[in-house]
Order: C-alpha cells, then structure tokens, then sequence
C-alpha cells in the first residue's frame, strides 16, 4: 500500500464524512448548547468507534454481521433506536426551552451535556451505525491486499479518523461561536427541534436499511 492509496482512500473517505450524517447533526446539537469541550468529546467519541468499526472489519466480525440477516436487523435496530431515543431527547429539550420563557419556569430547564456524556454519544452514534462497517467491508479489499498486515489496515483506519477529526473540529470551532445564544429560548428550542427530527428522520431510514 502506497502513498496514492492512502490518499486516495482518505479522498473517500473524507466524502463520507462531509456528506450530512448523524454525526454531524449530534455536534450541531451539542455544541450551542454545552460547549466546545463537549463538541470535542463528541468528536472524540466519533474516533473511538471508527476503531471498533475497523477492528470488527480487520477481524471478520463486519463480515458475520452482514452475512447473518438476523445479526445485521438486530445491529440496525439497537443503531435506529438510539438515534430515534436522542432525536426525542432532543424534542424534549426543545419543549423544555419553549417552556422557560415562561414567567414561572426555571431558567435553565435544559441542562448542558457533559464532557463524559458527549464522549459517549459520539462513540454510540458512530459505532451503533452498519454504514460505517458497510463502508470498510467495501473499502478495505480495494486497498488493503491479503498479503498485507493489519497494520495496513488499521493505516487507514486512522487515515479515516484523521478525517473526521479535522472536519468535525471546524464544525465545532465554527458552532462554538454561537454558543452565546443558547441563552436564547427560542434559538434553544429551534436547535433541538432541528436537531431531534433530523436524528428522528436518520433512525427511521437506518431501521428500514436492508442487508445486502
């Protein structure tokens, strides 16, 4: 494996990443409303899974899970609803902030996301999505040959991880910006509500993907 593979294979890659996905999404969502450091731990998060995602490839686990109908529905499924249970957390912190605006509500109803609790939903929306595994499955024979070590593998692995670091680390720059406005109800409420239908929307379409 070569340089121009390498560079090629981040060229896929980094389509892969900047095209709209839940991840972005999770940091649109976390950022005005807990900060710059909870947007990194998120992204940080997105990291650790493309290792479980590569590993499970490398190792024979992706394959077993996409061979087996029923191991790949029940995957997809845990993948759906985690990103369908956000998406409502989402709304219910959009009604939450509606709600503050209230003359005899807290002021801060909804709470921020902690730096542990958005490492956490970013690894768990990266490694419960089957695309991610798909992704590799497909890559990794194209670029990876089978006298190569997994070296080579887990290479590009971090060439993806490289990726997405730097993509989501500008979004999380870029969001960190408006985080002053998260004091404002209706920019609160309209964020969340953004947010939770659009994760709503990707757990549907993730429950209705089929195997192969």
């Amino acid at each position: 494996m070569d340089i121009d593979s390498v560079m090629a294979f981040m060229l896929i890659a980094a389509l892969l990443v900047i095209s709209p996905g839940p991840n972005g999404f999770l940091i649109a969502k976390t950022v005005p409303l807990s900060g710059k450091k909870s947007g990194f731990a998120n992204v940080w998060g997105f990291v650790a899974a493309f290792y479980v995602h590569g590993t499970f490839a490398i190792f024979g686990v992706s394959a077993l899970l996409t061979q087996s109908a029923q191991a790949f529905f029940i995957f997809k499924i845990l993948g759906a609803l985690y990103l369908i249970w956000i998406g409502i957390k989402a709304l219910i912190g959009a009604f939450k902030s509606g709600n503050s605006s209230l003359p005899d509500s807290p002021k801060n109803n909804v709470k921020p996301v902690s730096v542990g609790a958005a490492l956490l939903e970013g690894f768990l929306t990266n490694v419960l999505n089957p695309k991610v595994s798909m992704f590799y499955l497909a890559a990794f024979p194209q670029f990876v040959s089978v006298n190569e070590s997994a070296i080579h593998a887990y290479a590009l692995v971090t060439a993806h991880s490289v990726v997405n670091f730097v993509w989501f680390s500008i979004m999380v720059v870029a969001l960190s910006r408006v985080k002053s406005a998260s004091n404002n109800a209706k920019f609160r409420r309209w964020i969340n509500s953004i947010t939770g239908l659009v994760l709503i929307g990707f757990g549907s379409k993730l429950a209705l993907i089929k195997n192969g």
